[in-house]
């Protein structure tokens, strides 16, 4: 039996571009049509049907391709595992050009400091995320959702509510949003 070798990859964010990825899975010996990609899902994610769709395409003998363990998994306990689970079915997993060999001392630890840099990765992209957006907040930039309505539809809406002559369907109609953004709009203008 042949080895196939089964490519995994995956970006963050729908703006970037796998093909840097892609590529270096090519030269990594898989073939285009045998890459499963997962693009807009972060690696803490589960739920990325790329990577469902590349662990049920592996095959006993076979190999799964990540360019970086950080493509794969973001956690330790997830990295572990997706590799514990593939060595039960006999499946190598290549980090880009390393072999993954957890029956090697060495090996099975270089892997454990790569998945907590990866996880360590991550930790620090969600902290600096919250921070830019305190300081963003602090500045007045980061305000949330803005309403619906401006001030002045918004006292119209609650002076044509209290007359009542208009019911919520109505005010919902006549100003062109749902029924729940007419309650929202009330209970915002009673406080």
């Amino acid at each position: 039996m042949t080895e196939i070798r089964i490519g995994y990859a995956r970006c963050s964010t729908d703006k970037q571009d796998l093909n840097v990825q892609q590529e270096a899975l090519i030269k990594l010996g898989v073939s285009l049509d045998r890459i499963y990609i997962d693009k807009g899902l972060t690696g803490t994610n589960r739920q990325r049907p790329g990577l469902d769709q590349a662990l049920a395409a592996v095959r006993q003998g076979d190999t799964l391709v990540v360019p970086k363990l950080d493509r794969l998994a973001r956690s330790v306990p997830d990295a572990r595992a997706i590799a514990d689970s593939l060595l039960e079915r006999g499946v190598k997993l290549a980090l880009g050009n390393t072999i993954y060999d957890p029956s090697d001392p060495m090996g099975k630890m270089f892997f454990n400091v790569l998945a907590t840099f990866a996880e360590f990765e991550g930790d620090l992209i969600r902290l600096r995320t919250r921070e830019g957006m305190a300081i963003a907040r602090a500045n007045g930039k980061l305000k949330g959702k803005q309403p619906k309505l401006s001030n002045k539809q918004q006292k119209e809406l609650c002076r044509m509510r209290n007359t009542g002559q208009y019911s919520i369907s109505d005010l919902a109609e006549l100003f062109s949003v749902s029924r729940p953004t007419v309650y929202r709009t009330l209970s915002r203008n009673e406080s």
